[in-house]
Parts: C-alpha cells; structure tokens; sequence
C-alpha cells in the first residue's frame, strides 16, 4: 500500500506517467495498474489524463497535500538507515567481563574514539559466567571455557587464553595430584565453577571445594596472595601477580576463549569499523 501511495506521489511531481517510470524505473502499464488499484482502495478518481495533460481531482489534490509529508518523512527515514549502515557514525554499544584488561581495552577504545569521533561508545561489565543476551548492546565480548549458551547471537572467537592452577607462595601444602585438587580449598568466581583438564586423549572435571567466592579476578588474586586457597586464572593474570606460583600438574588447564558476539551479519559501519580496530590491535591483548 504504501507503494501505491509512493508511485502517486511520483506521477504527480513528474507530471505524466511515462516521466514517472523513467524516475522508478518501472513499467508505465505497472504504474497505470497501481494508480487504478489506489483509486479503486479510496473508491474515487485521483487524477484526471488526456493526451497532453494531467491534472488532481479535487480529492487527488488533498490526498497529495495529507500523503507527501509523510512519504518525504519515510524516504528520510530510509535515508538515515542507510547513511548509519555506511558511515562510521552514532552510538557503539559494548558489554564486557569484570576486569578483563580493563587498562589495555580503555587505551584501545580512547584511541579508536580520537580516530572516529562520530561514534560514540558506552561500554558496560558484567560479573556472571555469561552476560544476559541484551539486544540493547551491538557487541558483547565473553570469556569461556566451554560451549556457550544457545542463542540467536553470531560468535567469532578471537583468542585463547592459558590458564593454570595458583596458589600463594606461602601455603602450606598442596596436591600436585589433578584427582586431589578437590580436597583443596578454592577460591572461585561463582558457586558453580568447575575446572577443566586437557587429558590425553580425554578429559577430566572436577568440582574444586569452595573456600571463598569472588566475581573479581584481581580479589581473587588477592585472595591467594593471602594463601586462602587455590585459585584458577588466565596465564596473563596469574604469572604477572607478585606472590603467586604455578603449581605443577601433569594435566594442562583448558584454555579460557574470547569469543565475540553480534546480533547480525549485516553489521552498521560503527560495528564493522570497531570490529576491524579491535582485531587489528588484538596482539596487545596476548
């Protein structure tokens, strides 16, 4: 319907039908049938044609005057729609895990933000083992170590992260036995947290024994800094905290993936631009 009323619009301002089908591109007979179609609708004649002339009925005319607005608003509409999916500008939405290289990720996106000044980026964190799948945000980075969630969301993973099992340099004793770390106290991110073993041609899981539970990796750190427990973290945390030691396993952690999640593959430029930024800086995060 809103064609019709586009193609009447067409006709009037080019004067005659053959004019507006060279304007649309569009057969001058599928023109005629659409006319007839919309005055067939609005059961009234729209335009009067003789061979050399074409003019508004009475009607046609305050159809034209109440219809043109909002067909020039549309076509804006359109227009700005295609303008965002082509030019890097308006605002970024991003969601990213507690404390995930928060100083490298900040002096990444205060650069990106110099080089393209019309997009704007809000970036939010979460704290969960996986983020609520919330369409207000156009990228969502999550860390994880085995299959994410079912959703409608597009994953690309980036990278894989090392991890190990520490312990502070102060603690009495520890198994260096995959099988014993149960009996070990842990401090873990959440009350469900399992660790993960690369075995040979397996794998092994066990259930580690709570002795504290913090969402932020640096009080984690902190945590077994103080010899409160064991602690499961990325390679890039754990070797570069002062106090803590790798203990020694014969089976290695499996490693923490970063993967990136959008909403579609017809990403707007903003996100395409930031896609293509980030990944060409993504060496810093390794």
């Amino acid at each position: 319907m809103l064609d019709n009323y586009l193609i009447f619009i067409s006709i009037v301002e080019c004067g005659s039908l053959t004019a507006a089908a060279e304007r649309l591109a569009i057969p001058k007979s599928k023109l005629s049938r659409k006319l007839a179609l919309l005055e067939k609708r609005l059961n009234c004649q729209l335009l009067i044609r003789t061979t050399r002339r074409q003019h508004l009925t009475d009607t046609g005319l305050a159809l034209y005057q109440s219809v043109k607005p909002h067909i020039e608003a549309l076509v804006g509409v359109e227009e700005m729609i295609n303008s965002i999916n082509v030019e890097p500008k308006g605002k970024l939405n991003i969601l990213l895990p507690l404390e995930f290289f928060n100083q490298v990720i900040g002096s990444l996106i205060t650069k990106f933000a110099v080089q393209y000044p019309d997009i704007v980026i809000t970036c939010q964190h979460y704290s969960e083992q996986y983020p609520e799948f919330d369409h207000q945000f156009d990228l969502v980075f999550v860390l994880h170590e085995n299959t994410l969630p079912t959703s409608n969301w597009i994953g690309r993973t980036l990278l894989s992260f090392p991890q190990a099992i520490y312990a502070g340099n102060n603690l009495h004793s520890y198994s260096t036995n995959v099988s014993d770390l149960e009996s070990e106290f842990a401090i873990v991110a959440n009350e469900n947290e399992q660790w993960y073993f690369r075995l040979d041609d397996s794998s092994k899981i066990i259930t580690p024994k709570i002795g504290m539970v913090l969402s932020s990796p640096e009080m984690r750190v902190s945590a077994a800094q103080r010899n409160i427990g064991l602690v499961k973290l990325p390679n890039y945390i754990g070797d570069n905290s002062a106090g803590l030691i790798t203990i020694p396993l014969p089976h290695q952690v499996v490693a923490q993936q970063l993967t990136l999640l959008y909403q579609s593959r017809n990403v707007p430029a903003k996100t395409r631009i930031f896609l293509d930024y980030f990944q060409s800086h993504i060496g810093s995060l390794s």
